[in-house]
Order: structure tokens, then sequence, then C-alpha cells
């Protein structure tokens, strides 16, 4: 076993040539002994080709057994281009841990060890997480820094098409179809398009909208990024080191605009995605898109991306007496400026982000507001409380923190997230005090794991406090319970009691359906079965079709925060790359690749 050392660069090195040589040998159990019992072993396509995680030592060895012969996995050593390896704590737990890089038989990854002594066998350094993750393919590397492409096909011809002649026709898509049509132009578009790009697979993005960027642009006048601006960046482009710590949207929305231009995306504007049909026969799709002309244009592209978020079709609750109020009623999407309603009475049914965001607005805009709760919410202020998750990215390298944010495996994520929410609380005690004397109903989470994982299960359900909670508590925005109400009427929300709260606008911040809906929608009831559910947690304890192969050839999703896509745009693409390649299959089995 590992040889004692007080070094801990030492210490890492020793155990990757200890597992290196137990992968290349045949004993499950020398293998096991590099583990502790209680270890998680997360893989993201390096040996297995698949994004899942593996608990316990036995069921390490077990699957390490089965997959590392196949993959060939070799090299393991420390990166010195990376973070050394150092002490630190990880879910409460302080370890050893080690950024590595490694290469198999058909790619090249990084990975990070953490190494805690085992008291049961003579206080030996064992693995407890261990993350392998591929980042390029042999032989169809990124055209990156010195691998970047020399533009001579236009820089030397001077009679030839120039660049700007060679970028509309690549994007007219005139004479051909795109291996891969990307729906939906966002964050997760633009990231997975990128990814793409570097690695020459021709995609064309989608969107209704008229402007890259409408997506943010056509919020709600305030609106600016909840989360810190060094966590946000898009693949390959940082923002510029001068911007504000809060993005606003239109910033961040002429970012976009900027992306594609610079990235050189190949994108449609007021363009809707109308359905597609798979052939399995051909192993593509037929897709009918209708432009902003009015024209329709059939393509048939291999792979499909839904990068149209978490969920894009508006929830409207069955609430029969609705239709009874007269004034005007707004889902929270088309709500645009509070200043059209001042002086005017305004209920807003639901209290997460948006309702909270839009009560704020109206209020400073001088309308009388109500906000109305359906269901407990988490409250956490943006400051320092909501940022805690994010505190690795306040020092270290984007590429390493990115690489940390992989290798938390979910049962030691959750831990992470009990601890900075009962952190939260304490922070926020005062506020949250004050929210609980007005009848604001709290919670925080399922098992107390907070707004991240909130977010992770069912895209919503919190706030972060930039305000609007202190008004709340105070009593500045009013507060009732959907519960108390017993119908709506024409003038506003009669109450069980009698009382009617007045109203000349209701928004409905009740969020969004899920994105097996508009798979129904878009491709039918029998596509839709076939790939299941899509967002949350799974089994195999990784989010539901997302990010990798589904059960439909072809067809993939993408969603989340920006820090999300720019990080697993990257796994997304080396999939499609993989298959389109030849070295993986387009169906996926029970184990397809074992």
């Amino acid at each position: 076993m590992l040889d004692k050392t007080n070094d801990v660069s030492i210490a890492a090195e020793n155990w990757l040539a200890q597992f290196e040589a137990a992968l290349a040998g045949s004993d499950d159990r020398a293998r096991g002994l590099l583990f502790r019992p209680d270890s998680h072993w997360r893989d993201v396509l390096a040996l297995s080709w698949n994004i899942q995680t593996f608990n316990g030592a036995d069921t390490i060895a077990k699957e390490l057994n089965l997959h590392a012969p196949r993959a060939s996995a070799r090299g393991f050593v420390v990166d010195p281009e990376r973070a050394a390896p150092r002490w630190t704590t990880r879910a409460g737990t302080n370890a050893i841990e080690a950024i590595f890089k490694f290469e198999t038989a058909q790619g090249r990854g990084h990975g990070i060890v953490r190494l805690i002594p085992d008291g049961n066998d003579g206080g030996k350094l064992k693995a407890w997480t261990l993350l392998t993750a591929l980042e390029e393919l042999k032989g169809f590397e990124e055209q990156i820094g010195t691998a970047r492409p020399r533009g001579q096909a236009y820089s030397r011809d001077f009679r030839g098409p120039n660049w700007l002649d060679q970028r509309e026709a690549s994007a007219a898509y005139e004479d051909r179809d795109p291996v891969v049509l990307v729906v939906g132009g966002g964050q997760a578009g633009l990231a997975i398009a990128a990814r793409l790009k570097q690695l020459r697979i021709d995609t064309l993005i989608v969107d209704r909208e008229a402007r890259v960027g409408d997506n943010w642009r056509k919020r709600y006048h305030a609106l600016t990024l909840h989360n810190q601006v060094q966590v946000n960046h898009l693949p390959y482009m940082p923002f510029p080191p001068n911007w504000p710590t809060y993005i606003p949207k239109d910033k961040l929305a002429n970012w976009f605009e900027a992306y594609v231009d610079a990235m050189e995306l190949n994108f449609w504007t007021g363009t809707e995605f109308q359905n597609g049909s798979y052939d399995e026969a051909k192993g593509r799709w037929t897709v009918t898109l209708r432009r902003a002309d009015g024209s329709a244009r059939e393509m048939h592209p291999r792979h499909i991306v839904m990068a149209t978020g978490v969920s894009g079709i508006p929830s409207l609750p069955d609430i029969p007496s609705l239709k009874s109020f007269t004034g005007t009623i707004l889902h929270s999407s088309r709500y645009d400026d509070g200043e059209n309603w001042n002086g005017k009475r305004v209920l807003i049914i639901g209290t997460g982000n948006s309702g909270h965001d839009i009560a704020q607005d109206l209020h400073s805009s001088g309308a009388d507001v109500t906000l109305v709760q359906r269901s407990s919410t988490l409250i956490t202020n943006i400051e320092p409380s909501a940022q805690l998750a994010y505190a690795a990215y306040n020092e270290g390298t984007l590429e390493d923190n990115d690489l940390i944010a992989t290798s938390m495996p979910l049962a030691l994520a959750k831990r992470s997230h009990v601890l900075i929410t009962e952190q939260s609380k304490r922070l926020d005690q005062d506020l949250l005090d004050g929210l609980e004397r007005v009848g604001f109903k709290l919670d925080f989470g399922d098992e107390g794991t907070g707004w991240q994982f909130k977010y992770l299960t069912r895209g919503g359900g919190y706030y972060f406090n930039v305000g609007c909670s202190d008004l709340v508590a105070s009593g500045a925005i009013k507060l009732r319970q959907f519960a108390d109400i017993e119908c709506f009427v024409a003038g506003g929300a009669r109450l069980k009691t009698g009382e009617t709260v007045a109203a000349d606008l209701i928004v409905l911040a009740t969020g969004y359906k899920r994105q097996e809906y508009l798979v129904s929608k878009l491709f039918g009831d029998s596509i839709a079965a076939r790939v299941g559910p899509i967002w949350g947690f799974g089994d195999g304890q990784e989010l539901r079709n997302m990010y990798t192969r589904t059960p439909q050839p072809g067809l993939w999703f993408i969603a989340g925060s920006l820090a999300q896509c720019r990080i697993n745009s990257r796994y997304l693409a080396l999939q499609v790359k993989a298959i389109e390649e030849g070295l993986l299959p387009r169906d996926v089995g029970p184990r397809a690749f074992d």
C-alpha cells in the first residue's frame, strides 16, 4: 500500500502509480484496497463512455475491472500545470486533493483524486473520491491555441471568396443540411454550438426570437443575474475583467450577440422549430423550420440538441374562477416594466425568484403589491449566503474550478449543500425570523439541501433576496396565502373570510412546464415516452437525460446556468463527435459499452 509521507505531492503521485499498476493487473482485490469503503468514483466518458457514479470500494473495483481493459487507461500523473496537490475540505471532510492527467486508447483526460487516511488500515491513504473525465479525442483535438486555423483559404487567394463570403455561405445552408441542429439560442445553445464548432461538426442554431440574446433581452426590465460574474463565463471567451459582479440582462444579451459573431456560429433568428420525426434506418431526422418570412424549410440533421432551457413553456395553473377577473392577467414571462402600473393594485401568484423580483419592481414603480404564496419557499440573501455555493470560484483558475465542480458525486454534493444551507440560515436568521412573523412559509429544500438542489430537481422554489424579502417582512409588500383565497372575482381575489383583495393586474409567477411536455409537442408522444423524464436525478445519481445520450438516438438535451452549460457542453460535444467518427454506436442500451 502507499508509503506514509508528509509530502502531499508524493502521496498523490504514489497513489496514482499504485492505481495505474492495479488497472494493468487482474486483481480486483488490489484495486479495491486503494479505495475507502465509503468511496465514490465518478466517470465522465473516460473509461465507461457514460456519465455515471459508482459507490463503495467493492463496486468500484468491479467496475474498473469491466471498463479499464477496454479503455487502456494509462499515464496517470499529477498535472504540473494545474493546482498543486493540497489539503482541502470538501463536504466537511479534510482530504488531500490532487488534479491529474491521463490518457486512454481514444482520448486524453483530467481527473481529481481525494485521499483520506484509513483508520482501519493503519492510517494508509486511500481514495475517498475519484473523478476521471474525458477532455479530448485523439486525432480530433479542438482547433485552439497553436492548433488554430491559419486562415490561408481566404487570406492568400485574393480572387477567391473572403472571410465574410465564406461565413455568409456557411450560414445560409443553401446546398446542405447541418449535422447538428441546436434548438434554442440561449447560453445552452451557444455553449454546445461553440464546442461542436471547435470539433469541426457542422452546426446550426435556430431560435424563434428576432435577435440573438432576446431570450434575456426581453425579460423584465430590472433583471440581473443572481450569481456572480466569475462563475458565468461561456466557453473560450471569458467576460472582460471590468464587468460588474452581477450582469444586467441587456449586457448579457449583447454579449451573446457578440459571441455568435466572434465564435463564427451559424445562427438563424426568427426561426421556429415546428416538428421532427426520426428515420431509424437512415439515422437522421426530418424537421420542419418556419422562417421569419413565413417560408418553411425541411432539414435532415443527424442530431438535434434541445437547448430550450430547463423548461420553456409557461405553466398556467388551472384556476377555474380566474376567468371571472376583468383586469389584466400576465404570466411572468410576459411581464416587462412596472412603470406601466404606477398607482395600480397588483396580485402576484408565486414566490420564487420571478415573483419576488416582479413584486419589487412593481413596488418601486409605485404599485400596491400583494404577493400570494402557493407553497413554502426557500429564501436566502444574495450576499453572502447565495454565493457560498460558488466560493471555490473566487480563487484558482476557471478550468480547475470547473473540474472540481464536476468531481463531486451526488451524495457528497448533497452533504456540501446541507452544510452551506445551515451556514446560510445562521447568516440570514434576522430576515428569516421577520418573514415568519408575517406568515411567510419557509423551507430549506429536500433534507435541508438548499436552493441549488431545488433548482436541480424542480427548476425553482427559491428566491435570492435582493430586497424584496425585506419589503415583505416590513409589510411594504403585502403577503397572502393562496390557500386563503376562495375564488377570483371581477375585481380581484375573494378570501374565505369574505374580504376581497382588489387588483388591476394579476401576474402568474407560476413557473414553466417540464421539458417532457415540449418533447411530446414537437416530436410526438412515442418519442417523449421513449426519452422519459428530463432533469432531476435518476437512479444513476445523474441528471436524467441531460448532457448525455438519451434512449432516442440523435436527441440530446442541455440546460442550466451558464456554468453548467459551459462545463457540460464539452462532454455532450465529445459524445456527438465520437458517434460521428464511428467510435460509439448511435443506440444506447442498458450497458451499451461494456
